[in-house]
């Protein structure tokens, strides 16, 4: 081979190794921004984490294990938590009711509740629409239309997803939360406004609608965290105000967030409205939300 084309083919060389090199130190954020992989809050837990701050301070990765149980009639949830400790049964750990969107307990939710769980939780996702998922529009509205007309369905069986965590020997049963996003949002605090005789440890709400019933929400003796964007038309920023205004009145202790310049389902990936910058900053604002009043 000539010297010429000796030189040509070791720059070929080099450019392949460098472009695979290129390829490779972007393929985290391809996977991070998927509709199925791991969300912009698995990037702000796992990569962003400042170890000085209150917020962020908590997480870590514990190894986590999962499985498939019933809880509720015929309802199935997706159990996980993590793995230290639980030979001897010895440790007692937070507990988290996951709520799923309208489309339904999918990948998306699951994988959060693995999120979750590798921050030290146990979490059940629980299942609202009896095994279905769906990415059709019209059919999530007729599966949230259901519960929506029949609100104690979907309310004793989130009050039996409780009851089945403080069943387990590896969860305190006095840390106890509920997190919902969107139509989840909505049931979390549904959750909590007929959870007086078993009160939770606290309550997350994702722009779910709000009630403004002062006498319901007096049932409530937990705080309240809120994520929500202004401009979002399904949840105008005055229902907000007057549910905040309410909790305070109440005496109930609340944390209200309103994103500027973002619009429903902001923290979805798969959601035309997905803001990644707000999602992280209020992710971490939901973890250091549970870690103060679940793991005291």
């Amino acid at each position: 081979m000539k010297q010429s084309n000796k030189i040509s083919f070791l720059i070929l060389i080099v450019l392949s190794i460098s472009l695979m090199m290129i390829m490779m130190s972007y393929a985290p954020i391809v996977q991070a921004q998927g509709t199925t992989g791991l969300s912009a809050m698995t990037m702000v837990s796992f990569d962003n984490s400042d170890s000085s701050s209150p917020t962020t301070s908590s997480i870590t990765d514990h190894p986590i294990e999962n499985k498939t149980v019933s809880y509720f009639d015929n309802s199935t949830g997706y159990l996980v938590y993590p793995s230290l400790n639980q030979s001897d049964g010895t440790e007692k750990l937070p507990a988290v009711v996951l709520i799923h969107e309208n489309k339904g307990l999918n990948d998306f939710i699951k994988e959060s509740a693995n999120l979750l769980a590798r921050n030290g939780y146990v979490v059940l996702a629980a299942d609202l629409f009896n095994g279905e998922v769906t990415a059709d529009q019209d059919r999530s509205r007729e599966l949230t239309a259901a519960i929506r007309e029949n609100p104690d369905i979907a309310t004793n069986n989130l009050k039996a997803a409780v009851a089945y965590l403080q069943s387990l020997d590896n969860v305190n049963p006095s840390e106890i939360a509920s997190l919902g996003w969107c139509f989840g949002g909505q049931q979390s605090l549904q959750l909590a406004l007929n959870s007086k005789d078993n009160p939770l440890a606290a309550t997350v709400i994702y722009y779910g609608r709000l009630s403004n019933d002062t006498q319901a929400i007096s049932n409530i003796s937990w705080p309240i965290l809120g994520i929500f964007g202004d401009k979002d038309q399904s949840i105008p920023v005055d229902s907000v105000n007057q549910f905040q205004k309410i909790l305070n009145e109440t005496g109930i202790e609340n944390e209200i967030y309103v994103y500027p310049n973002v619009g429903h389902a902001f923290a979805n990936p798969s959601n035309d409205n997905y803001a990644a910058n707000e999602t992280a900053d209020a992710w971490k604002k939901t973890l250091g939300f549970l870690d103060r009043y679940l793991k005291s």
